[in-house]
């Protein structure tokens, strides 16, 4: 099944995601899937949450109502687990996006990859690295907003400036030739060649959080070409009939 094909489940902690990330947001998850639902969990009488109202109207995103009925725990947390299962038992979705910085998704993340469906996370640079890790991929939503190409892009990148720093966690160029050599020699066959596309669904099983953008690339063929110890080729394979990009480290 081609990833556009796919019918995935947005779900939203609103404790822990800003309104202003959300329509850029759902234009990352549409390059992943098609949103079958959307919902937003968050206790709406509080006044903190009152800035979501235009956009979830626009986003067509259904609020779940939470009370906060114990002083410093999360209800919201709980409530947005135990519709994620619910929806996960149903047989109808391909995937989940996840929505928030919190550390407490880490096992339901995990629990659902165990179903065989996948997970795309969306959090802060701040984001533990335990949750980080249970996705199949994430993407910070730093990330996202620098890059936003919306009509409300000046507003976003003022969001983005008066936060904590980085955007990106980046490697400096050996580190990239290292960790990107060793994967598609470990992917490669026997003349040495690895298909481009394993070599990027294993970059983001190794590393979760590798976003290209970060390293002013639209894409990883883009990327890899400039670190200078690859070589490329198009050639067709016994199961596709159009030519693919093929990749093999250079000899030394």
């Amino acid at each position: 099944m081609n990833d556009k094909d796919m019918k995935l489940a947005v779900l939203i902690d609103a404790d822990n995601t800003s309104h202003s990330v959300i329509a850029p947001l759902l234009d990352e998850i549409a390059k992943f899937g098609t949103a079958s639902v959307k919902r937003i969990y968050g206790d709406w009488t509080e006044n903190q949450l009152s800035g979501w109202k235009v956009i979830l109207l626009q986003k067509s995103i259904i609020p779940i109502q939470q009370f906060a009925y114990t002083t410093g725990k999360n209800s919201t947390d709980t409530a947005m687990i135990i519709d994620a299962m619910d929806l996960l038992y149903t047989g109808n979705f391909d995937g989940f996006c996840l929505v928030s910085s919190d550390s407490d998704f880490t096992r339901l993340a995990s629990r659902i990859r165990e179903n065989g469906l996948k997970v795309y996370g969306f959090g802060r640079q701040n984001t533990p690295i335990s949750f980080v890790s249970a996705c199949d991929k994430f993407v910070y939503t730093e990330t996202i907003l620098k890059h936003a190409i919306q009509t409300e892009t000046a507003m976003v990148l003022e969001e983005v400036d008066t936060q904590s720093g980085e955007t990106c966690t980046l490697m400096d160029k050996e580190q990239l030739k290292q960790v990107f050599s060793k994967i598609v020699q470990d992917l490669s066959d026997e003349s040495g060649w690895a298909r481009l596309d394993s070599v990027g669904t294993q970059i983001h099983k190794v590393m979760p959080h590798f976003d290209v953008r970060c390293y002013e690339y639209a894409k990883l063929s883009k990327l890899l070409n400039s670190l200078n110890i690859f070589e490329f080729k198009k050639r067709r394979t016994k199961q596709h009939k159009t030519k693919e990009l093929f990749i093999k480290v250079l000899p030394h």
